[in-house]
Formats: C-alpha cells, structure tokens, sequence
C-alpha cells in the first residue's frame, strides 16, 4: 500500500486513492482474471470507480460510448451554456445524452473539459476569446458577475 500511496502522492487524498487502486486491483483479479471488463456493470462496483470513471474507461480503453462523462467542467459547461439546469452530474449526462450523436460522446467530454480549463474557466471565462460565445446565453455575463 505504501508504495502505490507515493506514486499517487502528488494527486490529493492519496491515502484513500491508493486504498481504492489496491482494492480495484484485487477485485479485478479476483471477479474478472485480471481483465478490465467493458460494460459499465461490471466496472461501476469495482472500488474506486464511479459511472463517470467506468465512462471514462469505456470510451477511452474500448471505444465503447455508454454514457458522457461529466465532471466539473463539463458540468459547469453545460449549463453556462444552457443545456441543461440540472445541478446532478448524472441528470446533467442523461440531458446531454440526447442532444449529440451517441459516436461523438467520448470526444464531447474531452472538449468540454478541455474548453472549461483553457477558456470558459469557473471564475473568470475568457468570453471575448471563446469560439461559442455567439451561441452562449451566459456569454459575458458571467464574466462581468465574476469582477462585480
């Protein structure tokens, strides 16, 4: 445990990370000889891994698209752009779900989250560089909240 503790030292709440890597290893060991499964069934109960880590996983491992992935920048994202005002990041997935081709999920939380660290920050979003301003409700508004 120490040593998987010290390779994840540096990520936060390394202690409990490392208890759920070690864990996840040992249930992949014993439920499934060592293989990664690929539905979200069978992912979702191993230690550690929630339905946005299994989506994560399944697009990204098998190219499989079960579901979006929705963490905070895709959930910030999301309803700054007004697709959604569910504040629950599996009711925010299930609203977006609909609105892009099942093909593209994997690719949509990879640019959202890339959007949301790079331009549409959580504090002070770049809106007079953003490629989606023209299409944003929230486009300088939230800006101009954040310096008032």
């Amino acid at each position: 445990m120490a040593e998987v503790e010290g390779i994840v030292r540096s990520t936060g709440f390394y202690r409990a990370k490392a208890k759920a890597l070690v864990g996840m290893a040992q249930a992949l060991v014993a439920r499934h000889g060592g293989a990664v499964p690929a539905t979200l069934a069978e992912l979702v109960p191993l230690p550690g891994v929630g339905r946005k880590t299994a989506n994560v996983i399944l697009g990204n491992a098998f190219g499989i698209n079960e579901g979006i992935v929705v963490d905070t920048h895709v959930q910030r994202l999301a309803r700054r752009l007004g697709l959604t005002r569910e504040p629950d990041p599996v009711r925010i997935e299930r609203a977006l779900m609909p609105l892009f081709p099942r093909e593209g999920w994997a690719l949509l939380s990879h640019l959202l989250i890339w959007h949301g660290r790079r331009v549409c920050l959580a504090r002070t979003p770049a809106c007079d560089r953003c490629v989606l301003a023209d299409v944003c409700p929230s486009a300088g508004v939230v800006a101009a909240r954040s310096r008032g």
